[in-house]
């Protein structure tokens, strides 16, 4: 890892993570126009994002938290674990309150939307390689304004179970929701059974009433 952006002669490595070619290139030529700055290393799935981390110990890591290979959000603690000085910039099209607060209590730094202009995301990078938190302005005044609906589930979901509900509760079927989550049906299945038995709800319609409620979705 070089020296922290800042100091004379100072440099940021960067690694990127998403599943989309055509995203990765998009922001790699958008970083490495910012000078002192390089991009490392790029991953399309779960496992070759932590393998790049622990390959590079880059400053900052670039994660998409919808890819192939398992669950981004619930691997930011390993990646941290592997490269604990490594700031992480999530950069996805969901923007659910819920899932920044979680993205940013299992250690990401920022939390940016890609439909937001550029220049957004290196605001992100700049703030997150510094220790600084960096929250899209729009979806940080919606998590001011409403409740913080995973601290407030009263039925110990964990958090695989808090992307599932999510998931049925927009109206995914369990094949969808294996296909995005990469979990097998039968998997996914299970996983609904044990929400219905924590929440003590007998159907999706009931689910979804309760997620709402619970304001994982809204």
């Amino acid at each position: 890892m070089g020296e922290r952006p800042g100091d004379d002669g100072a440099f940021m490595t960067v690694v990127l993570a998403d599943d989309h070619v055509l995203v990765r290139s998009g922001v790699r030529m958008l970083i490495e126009a910012e000078d002192g700055v390089s991009v490392v290393a790029e991953a399309g799935d779960v496992g070759g994002t932590l393998r790049e981390v622990r390959a590079h110990k880059p400053d900052v890591l670039v994660l998409d938290l919808t890819m192939p290979g398992g669950s981004s959000l619930a691997a930011i603690p390993s990646i941290l674990e592997a490269s604990p000085d490594t700031a992480i910039v999530i950069l996805t099209m969901q923007d659910e309150p819920s899932l920044a607060r979680a993205a940013l209590r299992a250690g990401a730094l920022a939390f940016v939307l890609k439909d937001e202009a550029p220049a957004e995301l290196m605001k992100a990078v700049r703030a997150a390689v510094t220790g600084s938190r960096y929250v899209n302005p729009q979806l940080g005044a919606r998590i001011a304004a409403e409740p913080d609906g995973r601290a407030e589930l009263p039925d110990q979901l964990n958090d695989r179970e808090v992307e599932v509900l999510k998931l049925v509760a927009v109206g995914h079927t369990s094949m969808e929701i294996g296909r995005q989550l990469n979990l097998s049906v039968r998997t996914v299945e299970n996983y609904r059974s044990q929400i219905l038995k924590k929440t003590r709800r007998t159907s999706r319609a009931e689910l979804v009433a309760y997620a709402r409620d619970c304001g994982v979705v809204h």
